[in-house]
Order: C-alpha cells, then sequence, then structure tokens
C-alpha cells in the first residue's frame, strides 16, 4: 500500500512534529485540531523549525517552499480524514478522548485506511476495543522533537494485523526512522524504562544527592547518554512523564512507579518543562539553567 495522504489530530508539540515530517516526505498533509488557536500555534511551530533550518543553514528556501505546499491546517476532522491513506492521533493521554476520536474518525474513513495512535503510555488495545475494524489499529510513538529523533516505535495489539504493521514500517521507512516492534505492553519499551530513570532522577534531586546538571552530567559523560534524564523530563513534558509513571502505577499494582512528590509538585505548580519555561530546569534564556525547587 503506497502512502499518498495523511492526517494528524491533534496540533500540539507532537502533532506538528509528525505532520511537519510527514510534509518533508513528500506526502499529502493535513493537520486537524478543534481548536483554531491550537492549530495556528501548530502551524506557526512548523513555520519556525523550518526557519530556524534556513538560518543554519540545513535546509533551504526552496524546500521549505516545497514542504509547505504539502501541508495544510483543518478544524473540521471529516474534511481532515476522508480519503487518507494513514491517520495518526496525537491528542492528550486520556484513553477516553482517543477512544472517542476514533469512532468518530472511523464514520469517515474506508476499511482500508490505517489508524495510528502515538500515545506513550495508554493500551493499544484498549483504545482499539470501541473500534469496528480494530485489527487496522496501531501504536506509532515518536518522541521529541519528532524532525530530529530518529526512532519510531511501533506496538501492536492482540488484534493488530500485518497488513497494518508493514503500512507502519513502511511508513517510518519513509519518513526516515528506525523503527522498533513492541508488543501492547503498560509502558512500552521506551517510555516504561525512561520514565523509572527520569522518576530515580528527580528522587535523587529532592534528596539533595547532587544538583540537577550534576546528575544530568553524571549520565551524559558516565554512561554516554545523550541528554541527562532531568533536562530529557524537562522536554518530554513534566506532566506527561506523571502521566505515564501514573498509569504504569496502575497498570502493574505497583506503587513502585508512583510519581515522587516533588514531581506532582512542580506539575501541580504549571512548572511542565521546556514549553512553558520552566521544570526542573529555567528555560526562559533558551538553555537549562539551574533554579531552585519548590517544598512538597
Amino acid at each position: 500500500m503506497g502512502i499518498r495522504q495523511v492526517a494528524i489530530i491533534g496540533a500540539g508539540t507532537m502533532g506538528a512534529g509528525i505532520a511537519q515530517v510527514c510534509a518533508q516526505s513528500e506526502w499529502n498533509t493535513i493537520l486537524y485540531d478543534a481548536f483554531p488557536e491550537g492549530l495556528e500555534k501548530g502551524m506557526q511551530r512548523i513555520d519556525a523549525f523550518w526557519d530556524k533550518g534556513i538560518a543554519r543553514g540545513k535546509t533551504t528556501a526552496q524546500q521549505k517552499q516545497d514542504w509547505s505546499k504539502n501541508l495544510r491546517a483543518e478544524t473540521n476532522l471529516e474534511a481532515a480524514v476522508r480519503g487518507c491513506d494513514l491517520i495518526i492521533e496525537a491528542v492528550p493521554e486520556i484513553l477516553e478522548l482517543k477512544q472517542k476520536i476514533f469512532l468518530e474518525v472511523e464514520q469517515y474513513v474506508g476499511e482500508t485506511t490505517i489508524l495510528a495512535t502515538n500515545t506513550s503510555s495508554l493500551s493499544i488495545g484498549k483504545i482499539a476495543s470501541v473500534m469496528k475494524y480494530p485489527e487496522r489499529l496501531i501504536g506509532m510513538h515518536f518522541f521529541n522533537p519528532v524532525p530530529i529523533m530518529k526512532l519510531l516505535e511501533l506496538v501492536k495489539h492482540d488484534k493488530t494485523s500485518e497488513a497494518t504493521v508493514s503500512v507502519a514500517e513502511e511508513a517510518g521507512l519513509v519518513m526516515n526512522k528506525t523503527t522498533i516492534l513492541v508488543n501492547d505492553v503498560p509502558g512500552f519499551a521506551t517510555s516504561r524504562l525512561g520514565v523509572v530513570l527520569g522518576n530515580e532522577a528527580i528522587r535523587m534531586l529532592a534528596d539533595g544527592v547532587a544538583s540537577a546538571k550534576d546528575i544530568d552530567t553524571a549520565m551524559v559523560l558516565g554512561y554516554k547518554h545523550p541528554m541527562g534524564p532531568l533536562a530529557l523530563t524537562d522536554l518530554v513534558g513534566l506532566d506527561v512523564r506523571r502521566d505515564i509513571l501514573r498509569n504504569l502505577q496502575e497498570s502493574f499494582g505497583d506503587d513502585s512507579y508512583a510519581p515522587h512528590p516533588l514531581l506532582e509538585k512542580l506539575v501541580a505548580n504549571k512548572r511542565l518543562g521546556k514549553k512553558t519555561g520552566m521544570g526542573i530546569y529555567d528555560w526562559s534564556t533558551g538553555q537549562a539553567e539551574e533554579t531552585g525547587m519548590p517544598e512538597f
């Protein structure tokens, strides 16, 4: 099955990044969001990323012009998904919301359209359980920033068809991603490991083991991680990581996955990471700077 047209549902950080990569893959790409202001921000985020690439000499103005022709914004879900070969959902990590979206999407698309969710922790099988054709749903878990990160984690549930897996693998290849295929278990392969490391780093910070910078430096230089666990938590979003930990705690019935109280406090204070300018680090200058932690 050749992919010609794709729709991305949700114009947040991840949705916009996925739409950008799809447009760069020469697919006719529709970025959908129910909220016009969110959709505008998503399109602006893509435009700014391309402009930054031009400024750095990594992208040409002609490339931006060509890619822009492949991308359009849409606030009507039916108009966004009709005629698409692949639809990727990237809305907040709320099971009922994702189920509702796929139920509606199935009303507008043919039986052969492949549906994917960018969830980083929710059960693919549970999302698919309300669908008429659950075999066409697969997890396509991208990583932030999507245009830069090479990994694409494909997650199949018990009813995912081989044809669906093949299309997802083909899509990953065209998008210049390296794909891994994992089964539908809580946290998959990446989130389960990543959030545990991040949560323990927050525990160490709260316990006064070392500064945030020194904890991150230990993992970067001592274990060759490209980014420290605290900076990465800020990049992913503290709310996202908190929600994944809660899901793991509930799924396994294991309180060792419980979010550390400092993480809960930071989220409660709207310190969600780089996207809000403040998280574990202060990002107001565009760089990670040490800052104080709230009492918890």
